[in-house]
């Protein structure tokens, strides 16, 4: 289970992702690379982590499903992902 400061920090990145992004996109097409450089570093998108939904675990996150590898077992043994089935784990 992941900090709630660790998740909170990550929410707010996301938010200022979203605020800075029509500034950002209109100074990379006018070539203003100062003007970039001088934006919050938390504005950038690549500074975003991608969290398990449920637990919040950074590591062996699963896009399609946006859960990580953990619980993706966890809730295919349960039967509440359709479609999947118990191979050799």
């Amino acid at each position: 289970m992941a900090k709630e400061s660790m998740k909170a920090r990550e929410v707010k990145r996301a938010k200022m992702c979203a605020k800075y992004a029509e500034k950002r996109k209109a100074l990379k097409e006018a070539g203003d690379y100062i003007g970039l450089q001088k934006l919050p570093k938390n504005s950038s998108p690549v500074r975003a982590h991608n969290r398990c939904k449920i637990t919040g675990r950074p590591k062996g996150y699963m896009r399609q499903f946006g859960i990580s590898r953990v619980m993706f077992r966890e809730m295919a043994n349960k039967g509440l992902i359709p479609g999947v089935r118990k191979a050799s784990w």
